[in-house]
């Protein structure tokens, strides 16, 4: 069972430059202006490279910290697809995606913040130590001043302190939760909250109090560091502002995870 902590700092991030050649996908542009941290795709589920370096300079333009989204290498399923690989091949891949939004960040003046898995790498390790082991070691290996975006007392946080790392735990608010702690899944009814009242409601208790129900019911005891907004959730420009000044009124304040 999470235990309960009263959270009055919340860092607040998004999924972004998940856009790919033609097509647009996802409101970053809206996004940036509320919030802290953007999780920037490195090309193997969604991005390219000029999408990436757009989505970094707008980042930089409006001062929010810059992580890294690594994926499965899965264009065609936007890496939401479970894959069976080798906890060698996860750490190169892992490696790769990371050095690519560290380089570009670096070309434009910034440096990475944090590393947070996109899609079906993010949930399976939570579950797979083998898994979250490669993740952990490759982002080690880039830099041990990074931070790790994780669910509470998953392998993946754990991983990430067995290796010296900061790992943080993040909330979602415009998701469903199983009793367990984990996600509940994208193919099931009610996986993904659509109602903006609901999830701006959610995500202040979650910063506030500590707590959030199940889709069962349950309530759920943990203290978030960061929360997500998705933002191919549609209106997610709308809904990151609204959850932003709800969290200002609430009194927590918002900032990026890595600063003082």
């Amino acid at each position: 069972m999470f235990c309960t902590l009263l959270t009055l700092r919340i860092d607040l991030n998004a999924d972004v430059g998940e856009s790919f050649g033609a097509y647009a996908i996802g409101h970053d542009v809206g996004l940036m202006k509320s919030i802290t941290s953007a999780n920037v795709a490195a090309g193997f589920h969604a991005g390219d490279p000029s999408v990436l370096r757009s989505t970094i300079r707008l980042a930089k333009a409006h001062g929010v910290a810059v992580g890294a989204h690594p994926s499965f290498p899965d264009l065609a399923g936007f890496g939401r697809r479970e894959m069976r690989v080798s906890p060698r091949d996860a750490e190169d891949f892992v490696l790769y995606q990371i050095a690519a939004v560290a380089g570009v960040a670096a070309a434009e003046g910034l440096q990475l913040q944090h590393v947070k898995p996109h899609g079906a790498l993010f949930n399976m390790a939570m579950r797979d130590p083998d898994l979250a082991s490669a993740i952990a070691r490759a982002t080690a290996a880039f830099g041990r001043e990074l931070i790790v975006f994780a669910l509470p007392e998953s392998e993946l946080l754990k991983a990430a302190r067995v290796e010296g790392l900061r790992g943080v735990a993040e909330a979602f608010a415009d998701r469903a939760y199983e009793a367990d702690g984990s996600l509940v899944s994208r193919g099931r009814p009610g996986a993904v909250i659509h109602d903006a009242s609901a999830v701006v409601a959610r995500g202040v208790q979650m910063a506030r109090d500590g707590t959030v129900a199940a889709i069962d019911g349950t309530i759920l005891k943990f203290r978030p560091d960061t929360i997500c907004v998705h933002s191919d959730t549609p209106g997610a420009d709308d809904l990151a502002a609204r959850l932003r000044g709800a969290l200002d009124a609430a009194g927590v304040t918002v900032r990026a995870i890595g600063a003082p």
